[in-house]
Order: structure tokens, then sequence, then C-alpha cells
């Protein structure tokens, strides 16, 4: 199959075209940024996935919002338009998300099935979606992944071994936000899933979450330091504003289609998972 890939150099993308190289796929890869270029590129392919958009690991200023919002909906709707105009293009479209789609809670379970919320991350992630689904217009095979916080060589768990490893790791807020996780390896693999067949949603994450608490106990574990100091919440205001809320809030997320259509987890516990990670 010659897959193309959107976004191919960031934490998933690099995994999951390690995964497609590794059972005999042919790569392309195209820059998003370029949306007409790209699908000028990738019109040949069999598959395309688009794991691109503006990081939201950083301040959230005006016009990052803009941007974060702008690269997951003008930027796929004009790739989509540009690929139509094409004879023969792609069969199916792989477009990444985010469990931001559920909004926030301390106490309630998301699943696949679950309402959105109505804070800016899942407005986001509502329009992104949208924008997916329109490739159905073109008679492409639509799939949409909801990611977790992934984790492996890289990603959001290489920012935060630093001070663990130096011992000054520590819970963040009052660490009863849940944290749903997953090891990237099985993000890729739920792509391929949906590359070979599947359609739909599906949440990229472990059938068990764990409290931040839980979290910052286990990588305390997983690199042999204490984890004792706690992360002070007007730090991570003042250093990521608004998006400090992505720290401090958390939703508890259940992959109960991706299990139902056959998926089976690599990594299930988060002590296995940030052991692998780690080492």
């Amino acid at each position: 199959m010659r897959v193309g890939i959107l976004g191919a150099t960031g934490f998933v993308g690099r995994h999951l075209i390690r995964r497609l190289n590794a059972r005999g796929d042919d790569v392309v890869t195209a820059s998003l940024r370029e949306p007409e270029d790209a699908a000028r590129n990738l019109a040949s392919c069999d598959a395309v996935v688009n794991l691109a958009g503006e990081t939201i690991s950083q301040r959230w200023s005006a016009a990052v919002k803009h941007n974060i919002l702008y690269s997951r909906t003008q930027l796929p709707q004009r790739f989509l338009e540009a690929i139509g105009t094409f004879p023969a293009h792609p069969a199916v479209y792989i477009s990444a998300s985010a469990i931001g789609y559920y909004g926030t809670s301390d106490t309630a379970t998301f699943t696949e099935d679950s309402p959105p919320g109505d804070d800016f991350l899942a407005r986001v992630c509502i329009a992104w979606e949208r924008e997916a689904v329109n490739a159905q217009m073109l008679g492409m095979r639509v799939a949409i992944v909801r990611t977790g916080v992934a984790l492996g060589d890289g990603g959001a768990l290489g920012q935060m071994l630093a001070p663990f490893k130096l011992g000054a790791g520590g819970v963040i807020g009052d660490g009863r936000q849940w944290v749903s996780w997953v090891h990237v390896e099985d993000v890729a693999g739920i792509y391929l899933q949906a590359i070979d067949g599947a359609s739909g949603v599906f949440n990229a994450t472990a059938p068990n979450p764990v409290t931040n608490a839980q979290f910052t106990q286990a990588l305390g574990r997983a690199v042999h330091r204490p984890t004792i100091l706690p992360t002070p919440t007007f730090a991570l205001r003042m250093l990521l504003g608004e998006g400090a809320d992505l720290l401090l809030t958390g939703q508890r997320v259940l992959p109960q289609r991706t299990q139902a259509e056959g998926y089976a987890f690599r990594f299930t516990e988060i002590d296995d998972a940030l052991a692998n990670a780690v080492a």
C-alpha cells in the first residue's frame, strides 16, 4: 500500500512511518503548510494520514490559538479541496484528533460515543473532525483517531523526564486530574488498524487511565527518583497561561470502540508503558 503522511516529522509520525516501512508499505511524506503542493504529491497514494497541526504545548496567546485552529481546519480544507480535483485520488483519509474533544471532568468517563465539551480545545477538535468527515464527499473512507497523552521516546514524556531524573518531579495541582495515557506504539497500531479498513472514531488511550498523582509515582519508579516536590500551580500559569489547563485538568477516556473493533493493546498498565518508554 502507498500511504501519504502529513505531519511526518512529529512524534507519532516518526513511529507510524517506522511501522509502515517494517511491513513493506510505500510511504510518501508532505507538508500541510502548502496544502495544494501536498495534494499534488499525495494524489497517487492509496491512503492519507493527517497528523499535522500547530503544537498545543506552548503559551496560548491569541495568535497561537488562531494557529492551533487554522492548522487543523483551514489547511486540511484546502488540502481536501485540492486533492478532489485529481481524477484519481486516495480512497482513505485518516485524521488525527485529541481527547480534548470531550472537555474535562474529574468524575465522568468518556468513550467514543460521548458528546463533546465546550472549552477551547473541544471546539478545536469539533471543527478539526468536521473537516475530516468532509472527505467522505470525495468518496473517501474516513477514520478519526482521538489521542491521549502519548508516551515514548519524545513527545510529552520527553519534556517531563529532565526534572524527574533530577528528583524535582512532582504532582501537578491537586493530583486528582485524570491522565488518559497511551504508549506511542499503540497509537501507531491504532492508525494501522484505521488504514487497513476501520472507519469512524477511535480513542487512542490505554484501557487503564490513572490520576496525575498515580502517574507521577509511576514515573518516579521508572527513573528511580523521589517525587515529593509538587509543581506549583502559579508557576504553570506564569509559564503557559491558559495552556496550563492541559496539565491542571483532565478526563478519563476509555477506548471502548477501539477494542470492540479488535485492537489489542500492547501496553495496558502505566508502569509497563513508562518502563519501556524510559528505557
